[in-house]
């Protein structure tokens, strides 16, 4: 199911819309599968009661597991990850939901991490660090994350200039000033660096 274009902001497009990797729901597939394999040998393993005790155990399991892949597959159907020309989005959840919302002109630095065994199968989790409140967001199982990095950062840098382009609006400078707070507190500028910066941004 893609993003809803109704969640977009007027003069806003699409970059990027994601579920999260298959290996989203790797656990409760492994899980049903070994339910199904764990019934099929013990019963040809015993006879009698047991084999009728076994194959209840077993459909009891084989039924929780199936259920838990049922939530798992919802759970990934309402989970996307959203690149627009002005902000990332982070959407999950059916009835209770939550999100992350970070505008591009605020996102800092964008990195990825893999293991060895992630790299195997193109996932792994994306980092985001954004001034402002957001800090650092971490986005997990995300399908490709080496190439999700470069469209978001080609993203930005159109953003950029599409802003540069035009006189600087009091929102735009507004969201620079959030930004540059948010790089202080964390102590990446200091405070002679931030009234610099500020003074450069108002003049």
């Amino acid at each position: 199911m893609p993003f809803s274009p109704r969640h977009l902001n007027d003069g806003e497009t699409l970059v990027l819309d994601l579920h999260p990797h298959w290996w989203f729901f790797g656990p409760e597939s492994i899980s049903l599968v070994a339910s199904m394999f764990a019934t099929l040998y013990l019963r040809s393993k015993v006879s009698g009661w047991l084999e009728s005790t076994v194959t209840y155990v077993g459909l009891a399991a084989i039924i929780v597991s199936m259920s838990w892949l049922i939530v798992a597959l919802i759970k990934w159907r309402t989970t996307y990850f959203v690149v627009t020309s002005h902000r990332l989005i982070y959407r999950q959840g059916v009835v209770a939901r939550n999100g992350v919302e970070i505008p591009l002109e605020r996102v800092n630095n964008v990195n990825f991490e893999q293991s060895i065994f992630e790299r195997l199968l193109q996932v792994g989790d994306l980092l985001v660090e954004s001034g402002g409140q957001e800090g650092q967001q971490v986005f997990s199982d995300i399908a490709r994350p080496e190439e999700v990095q470069n469209i978001i950062h080609s993203t930005i840098q159109r953003d950029k200039n599409q802003r540069s382009e035009g006189a600087p609006s009091l929102a735009g400078i507004a969201h620079e000033l959030e930004r540059l707070e948010g790089l202080r507190d964390r102590g990446v500028l200091t405070d002679e660096e931030f009234e610099e910066q500020k003074r450069r941004l108002i003049d």
